[in-house]
């Protein structure tokens, strides 16, 4: 009966993503089109594409059912932070700025606005290469974690292979057909559609766990937890308390210089838009993040520990989520529809940002890259329509390839792409919007910061048994070291010429 539901569920919502594609087919037709809808996307579409992007299956399977576990209701500032200072501050610092900006230098991606800023068609390359190798193993795990609460509700192989590689081989074409379509007006729409469905996929999960009889209500299952460990009801995560805070930082001012976060800035069509928007995203993510971590921390009422305290499970902290929804729901009629929703309201998630992320990627080769060998004027636009479709295509199909790897840890594969992104991107970006004295060299060396930053570290760890290389922690230092060097840095080097400031600035 679960799985009789869960396919009308999906056969249902795929054909609505579909219609959708094909809608916005006409809307399409031009690259500005494709990439931006022709920059006149609203406060609701904006902000739920800028949502649903932000959370993926990653939160659910990978950081809920791992910080959830580990730190308990701690975990809850993470869910917070994400909504405060990843979505409020981020909008209120860099949405406006963002979209007049890259109006006036005529910039569709990030890798052309650090070239129109900086003047530095190099940048330009450099960045578009980051985003492209470091977002596969990003996309690759929205795959993974979808595949395991699939995996979870369809045991058995499907026509000779696992239900895992079933559901990222439907997810992948899936993805491919509404995003090569509609781009990214078919990407905003399916966004609102997907987030109202988290939205409702959440609240009614977490209803559901709390009212469980394993769980028996709030009151009882904050003392059950404090009896199985003190610090899983400490509300700042007891010994806990740095690697919650470094998550939080990650977690958080990461998508302040994500690509594909940024992205949706671009699009807004006025400032009006925008002081919705930063409303609106705000509390979708409140409800997210938090619901999201609320529900992690109750996986030890379904799941034992074995004697290392982790989740005894074969897939370890990756399927603590999963095998607790199936636990929790998959006994009688009315849970595999609450089971159903759920799994909707995961795919949601997972679909809305690896369309992001795919859309981010195929066009740092094909506007980016393409764009540097070749002036962009000597570049047929239907053409580059069609390679940038078909490089789509390739990216959702060698992140697939990816994720048919066999990697167990999501939240470290998801944080050590996170990490580099935004630890090369975060400070030129911020200080390109808000400082005219910010140099290139400057830029430069904020831009370099991340993979400086990561490539030590881990170079440390494999000479020095000592040193323990901290993804989280990492990723954070990487994004500071960004910030901090770009003004400093472009306090003593050579200032950009009075025109290009002006272009950006006047």
């Amino acid at each position: 009966m679960t799985q009789i539901i869960a396919v009308a569920a999906l056969v249902i919502f795929a054909a609505t993503l579909v219609v959708i594609g094909v809608f916005s087919s006409r809307k399409s037709a031009t690259l500005d089109g494709f990439l931006l809808g022709g920059r006149k996307i609203g406060a609701w579409l904006s902000a739920f594409s800028y949502g649903t992007t932000y959370f993926s299956a990653v939160i659910f399977i990978g950081y809920a059912g791992k910080h959830g576990w580990d730190v308990g209701l701690g975990a809850l500032w993470i869910g917070i932070g994400n909504a405060l200072l990843g979505a409020m501050l981020a909008w209120i610092f860099l949405a406006n700025k963002t979209r007049k900006m890259t109006r006036k230098l005529d910039s569709r991606t990030m890798p052309e606005f650090f070239c129109s800023r900086y003047n530095s068609k190099g940048m330009k390359i450099y960045a578009a290469i980051i985003i492209f190798i470091f977002l596969v193993p990003y996309a690759a795990t929205v795959y993974k974690g979808l595949g395991s609460l699939f995996g979870s509700i369809f045991p058995n192989d499907i026509l000779g292979m696992s239900p895992t590689t079933v559901c990222m081989r439907i997810v992948a074409v899936l993805a491919a057909v509404y995003l090569v379509l509609g781009g990214y007006i078919a990407s905003a729409m399916s966004n609102l559609i997907q987030g109202i469905v988290m939205i409702g996929g959440v609240i009614i999960m977490c209803i559901a766990l709390v009212n469980n009889p394993n769980v028996g209500g709030i009151s009882n299952a904050v003392k059950a937890l404090g009896d199985i460990d003190p610090t899983l009801t400490d509300i700042f995560g007891g010994d806990n308390w740095s690697f919650l805070l470094s998550n939080v930082l990650l977690t958080s001012f990461g998508t302040w210089g994500l690509p594909q976060m940024v992205h949706k800035y671009y699009a807004i069509k006025d400032e009006h838009e925008v002081k919705k928007g930063a409303v609106i995203s705000t509390l979708f993510c409140l409800i997210i993040g938090c619901g999201a971590y609320f529900a992690g921390s109750l996986g030890r009422f379904f799941i034992p520990a074995n004697e290392a305290g982790a989740p005894d499970l074969a897939g370890g902290y990756d399927s603590v989520v999963p095998s607790m929804l199936n636990a929790a729901f998959s006994s009688s009629v009315f849970g595999n529809i609450l089971l159903s929703i759920i799994l909707l309201c995961v795919l949601s998630a997972s679909m809305s940002t690896l369309t992001s992320i795919v859309l981010t990627s195929s066009t740092a080769i094909t506007v980016d890259l393409a764009g540097v060998f070749r002036k962009e004027k000597e570049i047929d636009g239907i053409k580059q329509m069609l390679v940038t479709r078909i490089l789509c295509f390739a990216f959702i199909g060698l992140s697939l390839v990816f994720a048919l790897f066999d990697f167990s840890i999501i939240v470290t594969i998801m944080s050590f792409s996170w990490g580099v992104v935004s630890g090369c991107f975060l400070g030129p970006y911020f200080w390109g919007l808000y400082s005219k004295k910010t140099t290139r060299v400057g830029a430069w060396c904020g831009i370099l910061s991340g993979t400086v930053v990561f490539a030590v570290s881990f170079i440390l760890s494999l000479v020095v048994p000592a040193f323990t290389f901290n993804v989280a922690l990492t990723g954070v230092v990487a994004m500071a070291t960004s910030f901090v060097s770009v003004p400093v840095v472009s306090l003593f080097t050579k200032k950009l010429p009075d025109e290009v400031v002006a272009k950006a600035f006047d």
